[in-house]
């Protein structure tokens, strides 16, 4: 039976209908990982350095794709929930327009900026030349990345989660497909990854734009829109949040890796980039659900049915705790044959990453009602308060944890940086939850039956 946003979610409905998102963003991490395990086993350290210090800015392009996914699904959700499902349209037709002609504009506009900024971050020598090419290739097909990373929020408030699922599966076999191929068959090396990546984010931003582009059967599709310069403004505003956590992540990479090589030197970057491309699983986990959950809130929040947004708040809130658990005992009890599985060849590197991945999996407990308060409130079209969350967590808590921890702890302070800035972060939002209920109601009074 098909579940739509204006239902009663029970915990299994609201399981069934995050799935879709959360097996879409961890397919989505899972080919990352095969991208790094071809590049570490078959193309040597040194790429596998390079592409982990400038991965995090072409990141912070993509970032924009997830700004206007978050910010235009809080907008068209509540669009859909008042009723109006022409203006809904109109809407998300503008909100792919404008995404794809500004990720043309940025392609264009860091090309010949990238060997400056890869230099900036610390490559040098091989590392910079692999660095720079891998980029390079990267950057033709930031569109559809961007795109990608768009629709990935559409088709849940489309009430298809299950075909952008499908459509993410089509993308990550092109990628996984490629990488053996181009890596370790042709041993293309850097070259290999970087065109299997691209090819792969080429599907993942076509196949969405014929569907949609077609008479479906769900909530959305393309219509003929005009500019309608108030909604952009108030999806890049709702979606700040979501943009600036990106960007702070990025640059909180950058800032660890700066901090590693200066410690460990680039060992401390590939043991890091391990952890990384295992944070890209379990935390998709969490963004997955997060993406699932939004568009039911905008929709209730729109609705004005308090009932159901206290119903979906506190099933998230039980929801994200047992996940946290889990995700920390997995984290802690497979650091051993996960940093087997990259870097089996370097014993000295490979006791580091498991090492720093027992202490790093603790913020596996707490990162998860982060993101959750986060996109929460985008989905009220509260692009301030989210944007206040999302920045404490991934930028200002982060920077301060990796340069203090490490100056009482060594690399293990590097390793707890996150964790703690997490903790942290977890009391900002819940500051946040109490001080904005009585605006939206989401949790019930205490002293009210």
């Amino acid at each position: 039976m098909k579940i739509q946003l204006s239902d009663n979610f029970t915990y299994r409905k609201l399981l069934r209908f995050c799935l879709g998102p959360i097996l879409m963003m961890i397919f989505t991490s899972i080919y990352s990982v095969v991208d790094g395990i071809f590049v570490s086993n078959f193309a040597g350290e040194t790429p596998f350095v390079a592409i982990n210090l400038i991965f995090p800015v072409i990141m912070i392009l993509g970032a924009f794709g997830f700004m206007f996914g978050a910010g235009g699904t809080a907008i068209v959700s509540k669009t859909l929930g008042e009723g109006d499902n022409k203006r809904a349209n109109e809407y998300f037709t503008l909100v792919v327009i404008v995404t794809f002609v500004l990720g043309v504009v940025l392609a264009v506009g860091f090309f010949f900026a990238l060997r400056p900024i890869a230099i900036v971050i610390g490559a040098k020598g091989e590392v910079l030349t692999d660095a720079v090419t891998y980029s390079s290739i990267l950057l033709c097909s930031m569109p559809f990345f961007m795109l990608q990373n768009l629709f990935q929020s559409f088709f849940i408030t489309a009430e298809k989660p299950n075909l952008g699922f499908i459509f993410t599966v089509a993308s990550g076999v092109t990628n996984m497909v490629l990488d053996a191929l181009f890596i370790a068959v042709f041993k293309w090396g850097v070259v290999g990854a970087a065109v299997a990546t691209a090819l792969a984010q080429v599907v993942g931003g076509v196949l969405p734009i014929v569907y949609f582009a077609r008479k479906n059967n769900s909530l959305l599709r393309f219509v003929k829109t005009k500019f309608y310069g108030k909604a952009i403004l108030k999806s890049c505003f709702n979606g700040s949040s979501e943009l600036l956590g990106n960007i702070a992540m990025s640059l909180v990479s950058m800032i660890y890796n700066w901090q590693l090589l200066k410690i460990v030197g680039e060992e401390g970057v590939a043991a890091f980039g391990v952890m990384m491309y295992v944070q890209f699983v379990f935390i998709a986990i969490f963004i997955g659900y997060c993406l699932g959950v939004a568009p039911i809130v905008g929709y209730n929040f729109g609705a004005q049915n308090k009932l159901e947004l206290q119903n979906v708040f506190k099933k998230s809130l039980l929801i994200i705790t047992v996940i946290g658990i889990v995700m920390c005992v997995f984290g802690v009890s497979l650091a051993g044959p996960i940093a087997w599985i990259f870097v089996r060849d370097n014993s000295a590197l490979m006791d580091m990453t498991e090492r720093g991945m027992r202490l790093y999996s603790i913020c596996f407990l707490f990162s998860g009602y982060c993101m959750f308060c986060s996109s929460f409130f985008t989905a009220l079209n509260n692009g301030l308060i989210s944007a206040i969350v999302s920045f404490g967590r991934t930028l200002v808590f982060q920077i301060v944890c990796i340069f203090v921890l490490p100056l009482w702890l060594n690399l293990d302070g590097v390793w707890l940086a996150t964790p703690v800035a997490e903790f942290m972060s977890v009391i900002l939002c819940l500051i946040m939850f109490i001080v904005n209920n009585r605006r939206y109601g989401y949790a019930p009074h205490p002293h009210r039956r």
